[in-house]
């Protein structure tokens, strides 16, 4: 497998295998869309973000394994209030937004539990929707 410059991790120590969830979904052609509070980025991360559009990424898992690339089709914002259809298929929802928060709230807990993130209907959520590569 060739490796990218570009990275993107799913997973994280604690997540109960949710990130192994994740990639299993993008590896099935099932997952094709993340999202993150922008509140959770720098300035810096956020710039980066943007300009991934296009771009091809390798994926890695949560003890660094590099697992499959991906390719960037779109960056954009919505709220989790009213998020974006495209997301919400994307990561898997059909089209049932209640769902998607509610797998969102419970990923974010601990980050909402510490609070290091105020989720609202206002948030702010940084997307991108890809698509697996095969090589």
């Amino acid at each position: 497998m060739k490796i990218y410059k570009l990275k993107s991790t799913f997973g994280w120590e604690g997540d109960d295998g949710l990130g192994e969830q994740l990639i299993q979904q993008i590896l099935a052609g099932e997952k094709t869309a993340t999202c993150a509070p922008k509140s959770l980025y720098s300035k810096d991360e956020l710039s980066e973000v943007y300009q991934t559009a296009g771009q091809l990424v390798t994926v890695y898992d949560k003890h660094d394994n590099p697992r499959c690339n991906i390719k960037v089709t779109e960056v954009f914002e919505t709220t989790f209030g009213a998020p974006d259809l495209r997301l919400v298929k994307g990561e898997g929802n059909g089209d049932r937004i209640e769902e998607f928060q509610e797998d969102h709230r419970m990923a974010w807990a601990e980050l909402i539990k510490n609070g290091e993130l105020e989720l609202n209907e206002d948030t702010v959520l940084m997307t991108e929707l890809f698509e697996l590569v095969q090589e």
